[in-house]
């Protein structure tokens, strides 16, 4: 894998500098080696053998959010995310992947029940305090230079994940016809198994069967880091799994997995015999949100009267184009209240694993979302993706602000059986 390949579109940068009254990297460094066009610059000094690779390269390009908000005010578009994941892919392949890495895209990813005894054993850490004696020897920035502070962005961990509460399997629905695919996705597994819960008792309502998969990461975590090898690995294992189901269709809860799943066959060359697969399997993906749910939910008594707003994750609003429709789910609520925030499709800052490396840089795009939360004057802050609700709920106890973060699958259900939120 080569940038080569990209020369074309890098080229088309006409570096007008619209990139960057978008960009959330940018406008909180103000460097230009930060922004799209600076980056691109850097990818073509690169392909015409004016700047050689090096160690030096790696900040630049594993600093960006790939949040995709550039290319939204790039006129000749040019998606300088997926140059820049290319890149890593490059990068990666003329120096070498690091060991925390390959230990989670070979070892963990791959095989859930790994993945959640590995979170069972940060959790331990966490409880026991064993985890601030490593970080005070200095043990834990082999996972990543900011991993000490990052860790406490996860406040706790639930006792058991959804895996090991609803197992995989064919549960019985109240709807009248479709047959519907459950894929969990490694955040709402281990850190949001309420939420997933809530997910199935709304995909009940709607399908007349939900079949829990029993389905590994979605590859996602390993193309951004740019181990593409890693990402075909995971995503093949999935497409061999969903291609086999008997449902008509398959439904998610996490919008950075939906967004993936959906363009799967990019990640193979048309000649590959995957393509075809990973394209047949793409075409049945919905994101929860494209769903519909709420005809007959009973109005809200006027104690449980909340404010909404909502948080687009970049991978619902760009990476699928879903704006309209979670939107409308939430104005839906009886007796709720919503409210538009300023730059809600604003990257929090959240990003995956960001944080690990890029700690301060995550917290002031963070602290940006959070002025805008307060702008509200909302109670209840909605959004789609897991890693923004571990985010954004990070950002609510640093201000302490009287705000309950959820996933929106929670919201729907419990405005389904109008459950007091006790605020």
């Amino acid at each position: 894998m080569t940038i080569l390949k990209h020369y074309d579109q890098i080229v088309r940068c006409n570096r007008c500098g619209f990139c960057q009254e978008a960009c959330p990297v940018f406008r909180v460094t103000g460097h230009e080696s930060g922004v799209a066009r600076g980056r691109l610059a850097l990818l073509r000094a690169i392909i015409e053998d004016r700047l050689d690779w090096s160690p030096e390269l790696e900040e630049p390009l594993f600093a960006c959010l790939l949040c995709g908000a550039c290319t939204e005010k790039c006129f000749p578009a040019v998606e300088t995310a997926k140059m820049l994941v290319t890149a890593r892919t490059e990068y990666l392949d003329r120096t070498s992947r690091k060991r925390p890495h390959k230990l989670l895209f070979d070892h963990l990813l791959p095989f859930p029940e790994r993945l959640r005894l590995a979170a069972k054993t940060v959790a331990l850490g966490k409880r026991s305090g064993l985890s601030n004696l490593a970080r005070a020897l200095g043990l834990l920035r082999v996972f990543g230079r900011d991993f000490p502070r990052s860790q406490e962005i996860i406040d706790r961990f639930p006792k058991h994940a959804f895996r090991e509460k609803v197992k995989p399997g064919i549960l019985e629905g109240r709807g009248e016809n479709s047959r519907i695919g459950y894929f969990a996705g490694c955040g709402m597994d281990i850190i949001l198994p309420e939420a997933a819960e809530a997910s199935i008792r709304l995909l009940g309502e709607a399908g007349k069967t939900v079949q829990v998969l029993d389905n590994c990461c979605c590859g996602l975590p390993a193309y951004a880091y740019g181990d593409l090898e890693a990402a075909k690995r995971l995503a093949i294992k999935n497409i061999e799994l969903l291609a086999a189901g008997e449902f008509d269709t398959i439904v998610t809860d996490c919008s950075s997995c939906a967004a993936f799943l959906k363009k799967y066959s990019e990640l193979f060359d048309e000649s590959d015999v995957w393509h075809d697969k990973a394209k047949t399997v793409a075409s049945r993906v919905r994101d929860l949100v494209e769903l519909t749910f709420l005809e007959d939910a009973p109005p809200l008594e006027e104690e449980d009267r909340i404010i909404l707003t909502y948080h687009d994750p970049c991978h619902a609003s760009r990476g699928q184009g879903l704006v309209h429709e979670p939107r409308e789910l939430l104005r839906a609520i009886p007796g709720a209240e919503y409210r538009e925030m300023p730059e809600a499709d604003w990257c929090c800052g959240g990003a995956g694993a960001y944080a690990l490396s890029h700690y301060d840089l995550s917290m002031k795009v963070l602290h940006r979302k959070m002025d805008n939360v307060e702008k509200t004057g909302a109670n209840i802050l909605v959004t789609s993706c897991p890693a923004c609700v571990v985010q954004l709920d990070y950002g609510i106890r640093l201000r302490q602000l009287p705000v309950r973060v959820c996933h929106i699958s929670e919201l729907l259900s419990k405005a389904k059986g109008a459950i007091s939120w006790a605020l």
